[in-house]
């Protein structure tokens, strides 16, 4: 991958400008913007969340906390600072999973009321308030079993550690907050951890451990609950650049500061798309392998995955992924869950523009062509409804939205914008957009109108776009872009030329592929090739004992369809070790179609305790189990 890196200096791409002092032309320090973002916020309704930000909304969090790992809580007290109408009489907070010990109001002692729980999304904390009321305080335990947490055991070779993970609407399970993703607040933390560990969270971060393991947190631009983050753990930081570096255990730090070498470059290149990077710092955190998800694109303080550590910085797509999030969904936020297309939509569209830039057309295209195809695959197993970008999520959990639609479909949808208007008027577009709605949130009715009022402006090019098929259409329109991928298409016929016996295994390109196409090959197996082929071909590459775990995946699926049994103890220990939820379903439901379901019960009896809620989540549902019993 490194090999294939294209000059920036070639490309005439400048250095970043002092990162320390960039914020877009509209800074979180305006007041105009200020009441502006105020204004978005208390129009937001969300139907995920008991708060009425018209009546009072968050502008502010003190939050003041004590990690105990041998309880596995926190006692903490969150201080609110409150927008309130002239008719306010309450404001509305979202808990779950929280003890509630105590609520001040402006320094006083004040009564409270939780009410009734529903599922998944908790209850609502009221809190008697008046309109003259500027600060809500609130004293609490969290559970054990609180959703948004994962404590990871120590052991005599590694430390414990602690990690939250807020996106959908968890952050009510570790913070008393209005949970939406249409409010956003600044906030500051003490946070108070066992002397050997060092606490982070998605602020201004240290770099060193302290003596008495007391941390202090600024977040000084508004951000929603969902991207409130905390980490603890025995971690290192190494810079990697002059605005980037990465935090990892003592055994990862090494091929962490390797592997993401080049995060500068991808920062470099995705101001030079659409302007001045907003946070001052991009550092990225190699949590835990049970961390369910590749990547969370907390602000300054990306989470990620350790399993895409792959020693040749070949998966390096994931962190331009959350990188872009900075701009698409960190700095402009979908207003409601039902709006998530807009923010991962244009994360993805965004994350094939810096791959691009930094890697080449041949590796974007080849990217494109393995989103496509995966979206294809997803689009049969979907309701119609649930096949449109504007989601229907009303009554259900958010985490149901967070499929290839929202990702895929919305990344389709920008590109072909982008060829029906051009692309220098698309980033001329994308650029403005960006800077017009800094920190503040967006609906689809709003950016739609947005769209067509400043891109889309005669009738023959908004004919052209088809909005409605798109938005509020099922499936992938007609005028969906063709991906082009020379190398992937060449895959194709090795696969079905290997598949026939056209092609020995030994003739195969595998040692020259990249990963995208060793991917594609493996995701590709007929089900004519039997097992005895299947041997043949791990036999030749060692293919089993890779270490790029998406190659891995593809491979211990294929192990899986086509009964490689010797793969099976390989597939144990990955899914015992690695709680990616990416990972984690398609090979269940492997175990599960192919009549394998006792080996499934018993794996996953062994791996639940490693799983983070989101993933225990998925699985439980999918093995027909109950809280994993």
């Amino acid at each position: 991958m490194n090999l294939l890196k294209i000059s920036l200096i070639t490309m005439g791409l400048v250095t970043v400008a002092s990162c320390e002092n960039a914020t877009t032309s509209t800074s979180s320090d305006s007041s105009s913007t200020k009441k502006e973002a105020i204004l978005k916020m208390k129009r937001a309704t969300d139907h995920h969340s008991y708060s009425k930000p018209a009546e009072a909304v968050v502008t502010h969090l003190d939050w003041n906390a004590v990690v105990d790992f041998e309880s596995r809580t926190i006692a903490a007290t969150a201080t609110f600072d409150l927008e309130t109408s002239d008719h306010a009489e309450k404001v509305i907070l979202d808990i779950r999973e929280l003890d509630i010990l105590s609520v001040q109001v402006d320094g006083k002692d004040s009564p409270f009321n939780i009410g009734e729980e529903q599922e998944f999304i908790g209850s609502p904390l009221s809190i008697e308030i008046t309109p003259l009321t500027k600060k809500v305080s609130i004293t609490y335990n969290t559970q054990p079993g609180a959703d948004a947490f994962l404590w990871v055991e120590g052991s005599e070779d590694a430390n414990p550690f602690l990690f939250t993970q807020s996106q959908a609407i968890l952050a009510r399970t570790w913070i008393p907050c209005q949970d939406s993703p249409g409010i956003r607040f600044t906030y500051n933390a003490t946070v108070d951890v066992p002397k050997d560990l060092m606490a982070l969270m998605s602020a201004v971060n240290p770099t060193e451990k302290n003596a008495e393991g007391h941390y202090t947190f600024v977040m000084d631009q508004p951000i929603p609950s969902y991207l409130l983050a905390l980490a603890v753990g025995d971690v290192e930081f190494r810079s990697v650049g002059a605005h980037t570096g990465v935090y990892a255990t003592p055994d990862l730090i090494d091929a962490a500061e390797y592997e993401f070498a080049e995060m500068e470059d991808l920062l470099i290149a995705a101001e030079n798309l659409y302007g001045k990077y907003a946070w001052e710092r991009y550092d990225l955190l190699v949590l835990p392998a049970a961390f369910p998800f590749g990547g969370m694109e907390n602000p300054r303080l990306t989470f990620a995955t350790p399993t895409i550590i792959a020693g040749d910085r070949s998966l390096v797509s994931l962190v331009a992924h959350e990188l872009a999030h900075s701009w698409s969904g960190n700095l402009v936020t979908n207003s409601t869950w039902d709006d998530f297309w807009l923010n991962e939509g244009f994360t993805v569209y965004f994350e094939q523009r810096i791959m691009e830039a930094v890697y080449g057309r041949d590796i974007s295209e080849m990217l494109a062509s393995l989103s496509y195809r995966g979206l294809v695959n997803e689009l049969s197993d979907l309701s119609p409804n649930d096949t449109h970008l504007r989601l229907h999520l009303k009554g259900r959990n958010p985490d149901d939205g967070m499929t290839a639609i929202a990702y895929d479909k919305g990344f389709l949808f920008l590109r072909m914008i982008e060829e029906t208007v051009g692309r220098a008027q698309f980033d001329a577009f994308l650029s403005e957009y960006f800077t017009k709605h800094a920190f503040t949130v967006m609906d689809t009715d709003n950016f739609i109108e947005y769209l067509e009022g400043t891109l889309l402006t005669d009738e023959t090019t908004r004919d052209a776009v088809n909005l409605t098929a798109w938005i509020d259409g099922a499936g992938l329109p007609e005028n969906c872009p063709k991906i082009q991928s020379d190398r992937i298409e060449n895959v194709d016929i090795a696969v079905a030329s290997w598949a026939s016996g056209e092609l020995a295994t030994s003739d195969l390109l595998w040692n020259d592929w990249l990963y995208q196409e060793r991917y594609r090959f493996l995701k590709s197996i007929p089900s004519s090739v039997n097992v005895t082929k299947l041997d043949e071909l791990n036999s030749t590459f060692k293919i089993s004992s890779t270490g790029n775990n998406e190659v891995l995946f593809a491979w211990l699926e294929q192990a899986v369809l086509k009964g490689h049994e010797a793969s099976y103890d390989r597939l144990e220990t990955f899914l015992i070790n690695v709680g990616r939820r990416k990972f984690l379903t398609p090979l269940y439901k492997a175990l599960l179609d192919t009549d394998q379901t006792n080996m499934a019960l018993s794996i996953y009896k062994k791996a639940r305790p490693n799983y983070h809620s989101v993933a225990t989540g998925t699985m439980d549902e999918l093995l027909n189990i109950d809280g994993g019993e």
